[in-house]
């Protein structure tokens, strides 16, 4: 059994979170200032994708890609795909 990892990325004016449930099979949360646009019940092991709107005039679209480990047991790695140019989203600890 692992634990919730919790990946966090301000971007301008708005904050993006991805909450990823525990084991290799969570559930996948993804908060636009602080409300859930995107949910997937699990993950599975490879490439993951949410999609997901900054609430903008025009709306501004962007993808979150998460990446679990196939073979060996580790940390997903989060990753904001906005505009064409990914930025790493780092993993915070929440008490």
């Amino acid at each position: 059994m692992g634990h919730r990892h919790h990946f966090h990325l301000d971007q301008g004016d708005h904050s993006i979170t991805v909450n990823v449930g525990p084991g290799r099979s969570g559930e996948i949360e993804l908060l636009v200032d602080g409300k859930v646009v995107a949910y997937q019940k699990e993950h599975r092991a490879g490439m993951n994708v949410l999609t997901g709107e900054l609430p903008e005039e025009p709306a501004h679209p962007f993808r979150v890609l998460l990446r679990q480990p196939h073979l060996v047991p580790s940390v997903p790695r989060c990753t904001l795909e906005l505009d064409g140019v990914e930025q790493p989203m780092p993993e915070r600890l929440v008490l």
